[in-house]
Parts: structure tokens; sequence; C-alpha cells
């Protein structure tokens, strides 16, 4: 199995932190985002490589990045070639594009690499691996408006995904997807029968909301939390709560 992180966006919401640094090699007590991701990564027991997607704007810094982190998975850093807001692959155009420049045909886990994942991974990936189907990430959420900006979902009783809204007016549930993905390899092929049909590239959730309509999904409702830092006031937050809770 491979890793994806995805880090290739510019986070224009959150400049000027971001304007000359990528969101996720900004520090979360003290150390960058990514290094979090890496190390519940490297929990798994199947990963044998860590693939991470920037844009060639950030390229040299995340070269510097893989010099530092401890990692005992290797690490490979592609260049998605984009340098602004304007030409970016969007993350389901750069999950695309590794999975074809690396002739990716085993199962994948993709992650953003703007989340803070304080839930255990090791437990999604178990429910995964149960499954032996596409599985995300999913939390309850009690705010109606939040979770507007979010895909939200629906489940059976077995926590197979019914319908899936990116972002809807009218919430029509109150589970909301993260963007931690667990991918069958046989799912791959699909990324470009997707695109091919003119989808958006963008918003990854996007992708689950057309592909649960094609084979089955699961959600895995996680044991903790998963936090977007999409805004400079959610950065500055997250670094008080993590202060205050000494991690």
């Amino acid at each position: 199995m491979k890793a994806i992180i995805l880090v290739a966006g510019y986070a224009t919401r959150m400049y000027p932190l971001t304007l000359i640094q990528p969101k996720a090699l900004l520090p979360v007590g003290g150390r960058p985002i990514i290094d979090r991701i890496v190390d519940q990564i490297n929990e798994l027991p199947d990963i044998n490589e860590i693939i991470v997607v920037s844009n060639h704007k950030f390229i040299s810094q995340f070269q510097t990045w893989v010099e530092k982190v401890v990692s005992k998975i290797p690490i490979t850093l592609l260049d998605d070639g984009s340098t602004t807001e304007d030409d970016r692959l969007g993350a389901i155009g750069d999950i695309h594009f590794t999975v074809h420049l690396k002739n990716i045909t085993e199962d994948i886990v993709v992650i953003a690499g703007d989340n803070f994942i304080d839930y255990p991974l090791m437990e999604q990936y178990e429910f995964f691996k149960e499954k032996q189907s596409d599985t995300v990430a999913a939390k309850r959420i009690s705010d109606r408006i939040l979770l507007t900006r979010l895909a939200v979902a629906t489940l059976d009783e077995t926590s197979k995904i019914l319908s899936l809204v990116e972002k809807p007016t009218d919430p029509p549930s109150d589970l909301a997807i993260f963007a931690t993905y667990f991918y069958k390899a046989d799912t791959l092929p699909l990324f470009d029968q997707y695109l091919k049909e003119g989808n958006t590239p963008d918003a990854p959730g996007y992708f689950v909301q057309w592909l649960h309509k094609a084979k089955d999904v699961y959600a895995y409702i996680m044991n903790g939390d998963c936090i977007d830092i999409g805004t400079v006031d959610a950065y500055k937050e997250l670094n008080s709560m993590i202060e205050a809770q000494g991690k």
C-alpha cells in the first residue's frame, strides 16, 4: 500500500501566513503539520512508500523538509508543476497525476496535508481491512453552518454511504466527511474516468460523491478529531489548544 499526502494547494484564505510558506509546513505545537501525519502513517503495517505531492512554487521548501523529517518509510516528493492558484491541478487532479506518474496498482491511503489528525489512523486502516472496500473518515458535527462547508453523508446500518453531498446548502445529516481516504486498487482507474467525464478536479469529496454511486464506499466514524485548518483564526485556535493540552 502507498500513502499519498496532498500538499499542492495555495491556501489563499490564510494569506499572508501562506504567501511564502506552504500550509502543511506551518508549525503546530512546535512541529510542522505534515510531520504529525507522517507519524501516523508510520504506524500502519502495509505502507511501503509515502508520496508527498507539492506544487512547483513550494517544492524547494518540501525538499528541505524531506531531508529533515524522521520516517522509517521512504518518502518520495513529487512536483505537480503548478505555480499559482489559477493553474493548480486540484486535489483530485493531484491524486490522478500521482497514480499515473508512479504507475500505482495497489491500495492507497490519501490524506490532505493541512489536516490536523487527532484520531488513531490505525483504527481507520483496520476498518478498511475489515470492509475490504473504499473507506472515508467521518465525524458527527452539530454545527449546521460548519456542515455547509464540508462533505456530508448519510449511511445505512453497515456504515455504507447512501448519499454524499459536497458543501450542501441544507445538510442531510450531521455526518461530515474529512480528507482521509483509503482506496482499493481497483478504484484507481476510476479517477481517470471521473475526470474524463468533465467532473471537478478540486475538493476530494466530489470524487467520493461520484464514486459511491458506482461501488460501495464505507465511512469510518472517527474516535477523536480531525481539524481542517482553513483560516488564520482556526490555525491560531489549534495552536492554543495544542499548547494547553501539551501535545
